[in-house]
């Protein structure tokens, strides 16, 4: 006979611990003591019940985190193209240890100059996830299909919107978006092989909260589905080669709980486009931030780095980019901070086993609560973008850009006004000499910029 344990006890509510905790504070108001107020524009309590989810759509939320047959996540590197044999080593010497995939960055190379063969001397694609990062992926996939005669995993990271939000002309808009589409056709055979990207790193960077990043990647990922549908591709096939490409920041469990509300978002844009079941498709790759890394005492982005990837990976995320600890110092990005950033995916997996569970923190009443809420303020911020034509005409009325540069001085003052960010305005390894401090490059305001929080403490 099974006996129930500590029965003896009577059953809380929350309303009763409410009252106790009201009690105990001998006056000091409830809200201003123990309400956390978050720059998401929401409140978080103190304490989280049973009761708090019988208001949620927990059965759809949970639902859409449903996409992966298991709990762990590739292990992909970023490599930054110089040649083709200095990058085959290092591309090599990176699987070698540990590395599952690797994403080349071909963002400022002509890649009809590069000798592919070369390149992927002893790769196999069939094998070996590679993902290429460059604008031009028709004309990649072209070289590549010269030599590529069987099912390629990996795929061409082209975000069109990323670079005309950042960039000084928007002049090959049409040529950009119709490169795109045959970048899309030109891997429709390829299941395993992505040819999209739609990323949050640029609003991440420039300063945005949370819910600023949800509603605008998701509100980029629209504006991918209207613009190439009217180019004449069905929204299945683009849904298909799809990726989101995720900046998870310092803020522990709400980084968590915004790669599931992403996740959440996106399963409510299928539905209006009658693809649904698309949503177990849906495959999320994580970056650790560069936006709160210090320069002056890098090691602490260390810390900060095991923290975002561990988010990332109870957030979910299919493949995990840890970037290296001293890469916000220029021309320092050594192979130690390699080794460690590849190191931390390795940790997780085979020694804290978090590769073991399908979405880790469903049922968790704080983690619920704060995916339905930001959820919720996301696709308030997201309707509102939609009422002005879509992301790139709200960008171009200034909207996006005014938004995130609201929340990046609140993020600024909040530092200034003395909560401690280690490493950044305290804690931290101070110059000997205040002249070797690197300014920063002059702001262009038509644009987004790619920030880092501690610049203005360095």
């Amino acid at each position: 006979m099974k006996k129930k344990l500590f029965t003896e006890f009577p059953e809380i509510t929350k309303n009763d611990w409410i009252a106790q905790v009201t009690k105990d504070l001998k006056g000091k108001n409830f809200d201003d003591t123990l309400v956390w107020h978050s720059l998401e524009n929401f409140n978080i309590q103190p304490y989280y019940a049973k009761e708090d989810l019988d208001n949620l759509p927990l059965a759809e939320m949970q639902a859409a985190q449903k996409n992966k047959k298991t709990g762990s996540w590739q292990n992909r590197p970023s490599v930054q193209y110089t040649n083709e044999k200095e990058t085959n080593a290092l591309i090599i010497n990176y699987l070698q240890r540990g590395a599952d995939a690797v994403n080349i960055d071909l963002l400022n190379v002509d890649v009809s100059q590069i000798d592919f063969v070369k390149l992927l001397n002893t790769i196999k694609l069939s094998e070996t996830p590679i993902f290429f990062a460059t604008l031009q992926g028709s004309e990649l996939l072209i070289n590549l299909a010269k030599f590529v005669h069987y099912l390629p995993k990996g795929g061409v990271e082209v975000d069109v919107i990323k670079h005309l939000f950042a960039s000084v002309s928007s002049d090959n808009n049409k040529l950009t978006w119709e490169n795109t589409k045959h970048a899309i056709l030109r891997t429709e055979q390829f299941p395993n092989f992505r040819a999209l990207s739609v990323s949050s790193h640029l609003f991440h960077n420039a300063g945005a909260n949370a819910v600023q990043e949800l509603a605008f990647t998701i509100a980029a990922a629209v504006e991918n589905l209207d613009k190439l549908t009217d180019f004449g591709l069905s929204a299945e096939l683009i849904i298909d080669k799809l990726e989101f490409s995720v900046s998870v920041g310092t803020n522990y469990f709400i980084e968590i709980a915004k790669l599931r509300a992403l996740r959440y978002l996106w399963s409510k844009i299928l539905e209006s486009y009658n693809c649904a079941s698309l949503i177990h498709g849906c495959q999320i790759h994580c970056q650790t931030s560069s936006f709160y890394d210090s320069r002056l005492s890098p090691y602490t982005n260390m810390l900060r780095a095991t923290t975002e990837a561990m988010s990332a990976v109870m957030g979910g995320c299919d493949a995990l980019t840890v970037l290296a600890y001293d890469s916000v110092i220029k021309e320092q990005n050594s192979d130690l901070g390699e080794r460690i950033a590849r190191n931390v995916s390795i940790l997780m997996r085979e020694e804290a086993h978090l590769d073991k569970t399908i979405d880790p923190s469903a049922g968790s009443y704080y983690i619920e609560n704060l995916t339905y809420q930001l959820s919720t303020e996301a696709w308030k911020l997201f309707q509102q973008v939609e009422s002005l034509g879509g992301i790139s005409a709200a960008f171009g009325k200034g909207f996006i850009t005014e938004e995130i540069n609201q929340s990046y001085e609140a993020k600024v003052k909040i530092l200034q006004n003395g909560k401690v960010m280690v490493g950044v305005n305290k804690f931290r390894i101070e110059p000997e000499n205040k002249s070797e401090v690197v300014e920063s490059p002059q702001e262009n305001s038509a644009f987004l910029q790619n920030r880092r929080l501690s610049e203005v403490f360095e």
